[in-house]
């Protein structure tokens, strides 16, 4: 725990200007990102007594060990700025909203040339037009299916589309009259362009338009005996009020706005959405977050807005949002509001009429989101403390291991040696710090020696980043990241006894020392590196991957880390130096944990290792020819049926594939020669060996995704020499 004393600005360097402030922890971690109209006023704020601060606000400056800022030169610019550094940096003590589901859009892809209407989820890509969010997938299709009958876009994924066109036929839907199968040119691009644009303005709420449209035609119909036409215009016309029934009017004058709603307590707030468009509710959307921080429920709002909007442009940002407090101050928040959309938004609290009754209908959302999500989590919380803490009393640990890290070795056959790090914090998967790792101190197989080396690779990082922090203990010295032992000279890092440096710590796959701290990558206080330790290690495997991990923190000098292991057959503990495992209950909420890290190291791992093997039996020798793209090495292997022919090939015969030009030809030519033929390709549920057209046996690289043969290319390579 940090004095804030040691770190507290000089009177006199804080500048009283606009600016965007960050907290740095020991490790240079950036814990808090915050701004302020004067740096100067609130950077004073937490250089107060202790016994003043607000019990989280006095949790981060005793964390912190150092501040920095930033100058800019409005309160808008001060705004983005924090909104950015809080995105990059995601520090630990920012309000921090965490979406209680993943949402489904609406989507159009107007982007394309036969725009598709489908439901959408993540990120949103540019040109794709978006209504929603909606709470289910479910609501989206219902309300599709109603409008299909009236704008008959095509829904089907490009495949679908593709083996249309290529057949003649249409699916299903352009049978029964619910798509304009524009795949068999029943409609033209433009046509069907202008059904899609018809389908997006209905559901930006402009209906009254095109309903009068519809029943001006079906009077027209009527009239001239039509009678057929004119009942199909009237099914039509109820299907579109069935569509608009399910998102009642709630506001007049077909507003365009979004509510937000604060619920909160001492401990968590919860946010709720409402985004109304055309005066109907589109969607809704709730967030829940820790109040890691003291802040007011205009500083939650603020946040919200930026969480809310941080990444969206036009329309949107509606022309209205409605909140229940004000940020303040207030001008900045509208002023960068206005912005993102292009032209003016008005940022105001509701205080009658219907506004004012629907935003307490969007408040009783948002306390209701608040209770569900206590109840939730009071049960996950305990189990989770229930399941740490009895890790920690089986292990004789000081304190529960609020950092786990599991690790696991994959491999087929001994090829494609691959390992994997996973981390779990207060009994949760942190994915962004997971870790995956080749094996390059050796071939075959060898789960012990690959489990030392994955260790010592992950803690050489670790104590460089301690070393270049400089948070070594008192007294204890240290050479190229890694310390001293006893009687060993920091000058040259030599024995008196052998006048030799040790070998323990080497790289295994270069036996050259580890890099010093100042060669390696600053991330400049961003998360995701090798920089914060573990209480505990998991590997995955019994008494000789464990002692493997014990030896490699032994060779670094690390003896504040706790290892064990966990072994699948009897699902035992086991410990370094012990010759009995230790047998928790299977009932154990501990054993349940251990497993969870274990089977995700696992799972993290055989992933790696089936991508890194996909890779390598996809593997061609015109991988290695610079600037020869995809679609032009499809084109090679249609024209010549096989790599083997293609090498056989002159110059002027590749020339003739459309697309290669004739250096092209000539570096193909020179790659081809130069590639060593691959071993014949197996079948393997036969055995035998596969023959092309003319006989000879198929290689691997002449018929990418055909069975392959054993072993990796440079084990082919070793048996024909």
């Amino acid at each position: 725990m940090a004095d804030p004393s040691s770190y507290r600005p000089r009177p006199g360097e804080i500048p009283d200007s606009p600016g965007v402030y960050r907290f740095r922890d020991e490790h240079r971690r950036v814990i808090y990102v915050g701004k302020a109209k004067s740096l100067r006023q609130r950077l004073a704020n937490y250089f107060q007594d202790l016994a003043n601060l607000h019990p989280r606000t006095r949790t981060m400056v005793t964390t912190a060990a150092s501040v920095e800022w930033t100058v800019v030169s409005t309160e808008v610019e001060a705004l983005q700025l924090e909104y950015s550094w809080i995105k990059e940096y995601d520090p630990r003590f920012n309000v921090k909203y965490r979406d209680d589901k993943s949402y489904p859009y609406l989507a159009v892809t107007m982007n394309e040339e036969f725009p598709r209407v489908q439901v959408m989820r993540g990120h949103k890509k540019k040109g794709v037009r978006y209504f929603g969010p909606y709470a289910h997938a479910w609501a989206i299709r219902d309300t599709v299916d109603l409008l299909l009958r009236v704008f008959p876009v095509r829904t089907c994924s490009a495949g679908v589309f593709k083996n249309a066109a290529r057949t003649g036929r249409p699916c299903l839907l352009g049978y029964i009259g619910k798509c304009s199968a524009p795949c068999v040119e029943r409609v033209s691009a433009e046509e069907h362009r202008e059904l899609a644009e018809e389908f997006c303005d209905f559901m930006a709420g402009r209906t009254g338009t095109y309903l009068r449209r519809l029943e001006k035609r079906m009077t027209e119909a009527a009239e001239e005996m039509e009678y057929e036409r004119a009942a199909r215009l009237r099914d039509d016309i109820e299907a579109l009020k069935k569509a608009m029934e399910k998102n009642a009017v709630v506001l007049a004058d077909a507003t365009d706005a979004d509510l937000i709603a604060v619920a909160e307590d001492e401990l968590e707030a919860a946010v709720q959405i409402f985004h109304v468009r055309g005066g109907r509710v589109r969607g809704q959307r709730g967030w829940v977050t820790d109040k890691v921080e003291e802040v007011t429920t205009g500083a939650l709002v603020e946040h919200a807005l930026q969480q809310l909007y941080g990444e969206e442009t036009g329309d949107a940002v509606p022309k209205e949002v409605l909140v229940p407090a004000l940020p303040d101050p207030v001008d900045p928040v509208q002023q960068w509001l206005t912005e993102r959309r292009g032209s003016g938004v008005s940022l105001r609290i509701p205080q009658r009429g219907d506004k004012r009754a629907l935003m307490e209908t969007v408040q009783r959302n948002a306390q209701q989101a608040l209770v569900l999500h206590k109840t939730k989590r009071a049960s996950d919380l305990t189990t989770r403390s229930r399941a740490l803490e009895e890790i920690a009393d089986a292990l004789a640990l000081d304190s529960a291991p609020l950092r786990i890290e599991c690790y696991d070795i994959s491999h087929l056959q001994g090829d494609d040696v691959v390992a994997s790090m996973v981390v779990f914090e207060d009994g949760l998967a942190r994915k962004s710090e997971y870790r995956r790792f080749q094996i390059k101190g050796f071939r075959g197989q060898d789960d012990v020696r690959s489990m030392h080396e994955v260790i010592t690779r992950r803690f050489r990082r670790y104590l460089a980043e301690k070393e270049r922090t400089g948070e070594w203990a008192d007294g204890e010295e240290f050479k190229d990241g890694r310390p001293l032992t006893d009687g060993q000279d920091p000058a040259t890092g030599q024995d008196p006894a052998t006048g030799q440096e040790p070998t323990t710590g080497q790289d295994p796959a270069t036996g050259q020392e580890p890099p010093t701290a100042q060669n390696l990558k600053d991330d400049d206080g961003r998360p995701k590196r090798f920089a914060y330790p573990p209480q505990l290690v998991v590997v995955d495997g019994g008494q000789p991957q464990v002692a493997a991990a014990q030896r490699a923190l032994d060779e670094l000098g690390i003896d504040d880390i706790a290892v064990c292991g966990l072994a699948k057959r009897l699902e035992e503990v086991w410990l370094p130096r012990e010759d009995d495992p230790v047998v928790l209950p299977r009932t154990s909420e501990g054993l349940y944990l251990l497993q969870r890290v274990r089977d995700e190291a696992h799972r993290f791992a055989i992933t790696y290792q089936r991508t890194k093997r996909a890779k390598r039996f996809r593997s061609s020798p015109l991988d290695d020819v610079p600037g020869l793209g995809e679609t032009r090495k499809q084109a090679l292997i249609k024209h010549f049926g096989s790599v083997k022919k293609l090498r056989s090939a002159t110059v002027d015969q590749i020339c003739e594939v459309p697309g290669i030009g004739r250096k092209t030809a000539v570096t193909i030519a020179a790659a081809l020669a130069q590639a060593v033929p691959a071993a014949p390709a197996v079948n393997t549920a036969t055995g035998e060996i596969m023959e092309d057209e003319d006989g000879a046996p198929e290689t691997t690289a002449d018929a990418p995704g055909e069975p392959v043969s054993a072993g990796s290319p440079e084990e082919r390579r070793g048996q024909e020499r």
